[in-house]
């Protein structure tokens, strides 16, 4: 029997999918819900899992764009795996390659013999190798005008030493499409810009508090939970939930000529995963703790990596968190995700001199950037919410643990 297989809907709103990797080739034997393609769409990449087992037959190109409900490939479920044709075996690919290799060994490297030097090509004279001496150019470099290619004294004063100019190296060039998912992250970074009053507000915050708080019960914490870690990622969630419900207007967003303000805290976590940026969704993020935030943040981080993140996933936030301190960001302007209004751009941690209490101390800071939509929130709320995150960052123990830091982390 034949099966036509058909593309699934990923989300709602998606109506068609670009065939980026087919995992399989024409013909082969594939088990059912073995995974036979990779798919774009324009907000997750997703494996397409084969129905039946059988013999493939493929209806589709890698870039192709095709249609939800479409045909992507047939499955004869009356096939079998055609058994291996003898001979050819993994000990005889081995011995044939040893086979080559000794062959390669054996074909006789020829030298190439010296030149005479006796006032051929790229000799100098005595005068001008002082010359090239003098500049560090090697004569070798140097194309002589005297007899036979001598390098005169007027060639070695002429010389000019290489400044890196090409010559002969690759300068290969490659065009590759970008992947659905790509281009429309694209998309929306250009609509973000041309399409919002972005403005970006700067302040630093002093991370020794929670240094101190991570070091006495981040072992603690990993044990009690089964290996989930204390990382900052909880720690500045939570900073940005209490700063959003005191100036909700930054947890709001543009719809036409209305504003759309949440009760609630859905956080956008931007990771880097092997199709390009993720953005997925920590769902009501204030009312977490921190064993919740971090296992969720470790659950879609993975999913990520693996590839396995869902449009659910990603649909949906009411505001982005984006951590560029990873791979060693001193400073940024974060760009807003659509629709939301806000993202918070957290950097790299570096010790640093600061004025405490009228003296200099050296502790490790952090710069932080909130970049916001002007026509929905004002300098005053902007400033107030980042100042706010700050406060909370720099005093976690009474505005995020309640002056009670075992409770706060469940030990």
């Amino acid at each position: 029997m034949i099966l036509e297989m058909k593309v699934p809907s990923p989300g709602e709103s998606i109506k068609e999918v670009e065939i980026a990797t087919w995992l399989v080739k024409d013909g082969d034997y594939v088990e059912k819900d073995q995974a036979i393609a990779e798919v774009d769409s324009d907000k997750a990449t997703l494996e397409l899992p084969a129905e039946v087992s059988g013999i493939i037959t493929l209806k589709a190109e890698e870039g192709d764009t095709v249609a939800v409900g479409a045909v992507v490939c047939l499955i004869d479920t009356d096939g079998a795996p055609s058994a291996p044709k003898g001979g050819t075996t993994v000990e005889t690919v081995e011995k044939v390659v040893e086979v080559k290799k000794e062959e390669i060994k054996a074909i006789p490297v020829v030298a190439q013999a010296p030149h005479s030097g006796a006032g051929g090509l790229g000799h100098p004279s005595p005068a001008a190798r002082k010359i090239l001496d003098e500049k560090n150019i090697a004569p070798e470099t140097i194309v002589g005008t005297g007899k036979a290619g001598r390098i005169t004294k007027d060639d070695a004063v002429n010389a000019v030493p290489s400044m890196g100019t090409p010559t002969g190296g690759s300068r290969g060039t490659e065009r590759t499409k970008l992947s659905m998912l790509r281009r429309k992250v694209a998309e929306r970074l250009v609509a973000a810009k041309n399409e919002t009053a972005m403005l970006t507000t700067f302040n630093e915050v002093n991370m020794t508090p929670i240094n101190t708080l991570r070091n006495e019960y981040k072992d603690a914490f990993k044990a009690k939970h089964g290996g989930i870690g204390l990382g900052y990622m909880s720690f500045f969630t939570k900073a940005v939930t209490r700063a959003l419900q005191l100036y909700p207007d930054v947890n709001s967003m543009m719809d036409g000529d209305y504003k759309i303000a949440f009760d609630f805290c859905d956080i956008s976590i931007a990771v880097s995963g092997p199709k390009g940026l993720m953005v997925p969704v920590v769902r009501n993020a204030e009312n977490l703790t921190f064993r919740g935030i971090e296992a969720d943040i470790k659950r879609l981080a993975i999913k990520a990596r693996d590839g396995q993140i869902t449009v659910d996933d990603m649909t949906g936030g009411t505001f982005t968190i984006t951590n560029g301190g990873v791979f060693g960001s001193m400073l940024s302007t974060p760009i807003i995700n659509p629709p939301q209004s806000g993202i918070l751009g957290m950097h790299n941690i570096i010790e640093r001199p600061i004025a405490v209490n009228g003296k200099v101390e050296i502790h490790p800071m952090m710069y932080v950037a909130l970049s916001y939509d002007h026509r929905i929130i004002d300098g005053r709320e902007s400033v107030g919410f980042l100042v706010a995150v700050k406060e909370a960052l720099e005093n976690p123990l009474e505005l995020l643990c309640d002056n009670n830091p075992k409770k706060a982390f469940e030990l």
